[in-house]
């Protein structure tokens, strides 16, 4: 984290109390509760109610989203005619989940399908031509759905099609100016609405087409939604509207899974309910995403295909064995980046990170990109080199920093780019790393202002130590799911003393008492010992998150920053 003093403190202006009073009576809601909510947005009682309340019977016709009838039509055509169909997916968690969900679905459909992922290091990520003919060789398939990618892909889908076979896109990425010649691109970008969805949520509207085109008695959509929110929390996607109600739901899912590959990593992940999305983004997807970074993604579907304990076991045990040598890799990686930084760059005169090296694992680079756009609050892009000289790179953004538009802008000295506005990645030649550095540093000059590269601390509430207490919490848990778009509300404690010497955890957490006047807490702060604490008394921006321990549940502080009290 970046020290104190380089972060700015934001203040809202105090909602309409009479909204706020409003709200709180007609729902019976804590006044912290209400005003978080207007703060939302939500003022009328009746959109406050459907917030808080979401119902799976409010999901949309799916049918609105773009070329879905015929992605549907063509899908019965290859059931009803016994054609192969191969599901062509990614390696990330997104395009496991969708693959395990739309083979499940097609096979109660009696559908001829396969699934197949590409190999990350030989192959490349998405539709490369180099997978297509390894797929189409082991599986001569004529319907090849291609699942989280296929949008930029005009050259491979042109050679599918000569080689007679159809190929419908289920893919939420940007969408180019040319389109390929598919069946079907069923892509929320390219109309107005849904562009929230990933491809996991995507293939979950799929299943929904198929089921009102042919109602199918042993489909139970209810079951797959846990598959759903596992993809959707891991992709980053916004948790707005549809996605938040598919991702509550089938957080809810994840307790009592029908899939015994998810019960038996979520055991091994120490994970039970009620299940939050940090369970997904911290334990089960990092376990998942393991296998596609350091090797093949294969075992990672199969883990979620298994309806065996014992194979299940066997799968998780591999793949957290490969997760461990995974933070050994990404670690070691992280800190050459940082080497790279601190020799490199004078940050306070830097817009963007960008660094490269040999041998840096193509699978952890996306991990170390992200330590440093959080570190210093800036665009960081990170390159791993073979030995040829062939570069694969990641890249993490800031809010109001398009990694699109600043990739494209850089293209001449790219093979290839894709991705979204916040998380991209890239090919490059060693020989034109140096004239993309500078083109892309040069771009992040001219469109982020240096008051962006200032990491804000933003309160969405002032509250009193006494407030903090269970039912607060409970009440507060149904404004989630929270993530990207929907994100946990930050409180403030003001003139906040410490009892006595905060405690180091693990060499680099703090774990505090507290006071406010009579009333004391514990708190944690993660990353916090590697701050200098200034002179209490202190103001305090902080999550409530639940905290159970030896059955008992209890709110606890986690510190996200820390200043000396406000004199004002």
């Amino acid at each position: 984290m970046l020290n104190q003093t380089e972060k700015r403190w934001i203040f809202p202006e105090a909602c309409d109390p009479q909204q706020v009073q409003s709200l709180a009576s007609a729902l019976t809601l804590p006044r912290i509760i209400a005003d978080l909510l207007v703060r939302r947005g939500y003022t009328e009682i009746s959109a406050a109610e459907r917030f808080l309340f979401p119902k799976l019977n409010t999901l949309s016709d799916p049918f609105l989203l773009p070329d879905m009838e015929k992605a549907v039509w063509r899908i019965l055509k290859a059931i009803d005619e016994k054609e192969k169909i191969v599901l062509y997916g990614d390696y990330d968690v997104d395009g496991l989940t969708s693959l395990a969900l739309l083979q499940r679905i097609l096979a109660l459909y009696q559908a001829d399908v396969q699934c197949f992922l590409p190999q990350r290091k030989d192959e490349g990520y998405g539709l490369s031509l180099k997978g297509v003919n390894r797929c189409v060789k082991e599986y001569n398939p004529s319907l090849l759905i291609a699942i989280d990618c296929g949008t930029s892909s005009i050259e491979e889908i042109a050679q599918l099609n000569e080689q007679r076979v159809d190929v419908v896109v289920l893919d939420h990425h940007e969408c180019p100016g040319e389109l390929p010649a598919c069946v079907a691109l069923v892509n929320p970008k390219r109309g107005s609405d849904f562009g929230y969805l990933c491809s996991v949520g995507i293939v979950f509207k799929v299943a929904h087409a198929l089921l009102k085109q042919r109602p199918n008695a042993e489909v139970r959509l209810k079951d797959y939604l846990d598959l759903v929110a596992l993809g959707s929390v891991a992709d980053l996607v916004p948790l707005i509207e549809e996605n938040r109600l598919l991702v509550q739901k089938g957080l809810e899912q994840l307790a009592v899974s029908k899939w015994q590959g998810i019960r038996t990593l979520a055991k091994k992940a120490g994970v039970k309910a009620p299940w939050v999305t940090a369970d997904v983004g911290f334990k089960l997807g990092p376990r998942l995403n393991a296998a596609g970074r350091l090797g093949e993604a294969k075992r990672a579907l199969q883990l979620l295909m298994s309806e065996s304990e014992i194979e299940a076991t066997e799968f998780t045990d591999a793949l957290e064995e490969e997760n461990q040598n995974r933070k050994i890799i990404g670690e070691d990686v992280y800190q050459l980046a940082e080497q790279q930084v601190a020799e490199c760059f004078k940050i306070a005169n830097e817009c963007a990170l960008v660094v490269g090296g040999e041998g840096w694992h193509e699978g952890v680079i996306g991990i170390a990109a992200s330590k440093l756009m959080h570190k210093y609050n800036r665009p960081a892009v990170v390159i791993g080199f073979d030995e040829t000289g062939a570069g694969k790179g990641s890249c993490r953004s800031i809010p109001g920093f398009s990694l699109v538009k600043a990739l494209r802008f850089c293209g001449e000295h790219l093979e290839k780019s894709g991705g979204h506005d916040m998380a991209a990645g890239l090919s490059i030649r060693r020989e034109r790393f140096d004239a993309f550095k500078a083109a892309f540093a040069a771009y992040a000059k001219a469109h982020i202002s240096r008051e962006a590269l200032t990491a804000l601390v933003i309160p969405d509430a002032e509250v009193y130590m006494h407030e903090l207490n269970l039912q607060l919490l409970e009440q507060l848990e149904k404004l989630g799911p929270f993530g990207i778009a929907n994100i946990s509300p930050i409180f403030l404690l003001k003139n906040i003393s410490p009892n006595g010497q905060p405690r180091v955890m693990k060499e680099k957490h703090l774990s505090l008492e507290i006071r406010q006047g009579k009333h004391t807490a514990r708190a944690i702060w993660f990353n916090g010992a590697a701050d200098v604490l200034p002179a209490a008394p202190w103001d305090i921006a902080f999550e409530l998150v639940r905290n159970e321990y030896q059955g008992r549940v209890q709110p606890q502080i986690q510190i996200r920053a820390l200043r000396a009290a406000a004199t004002a």
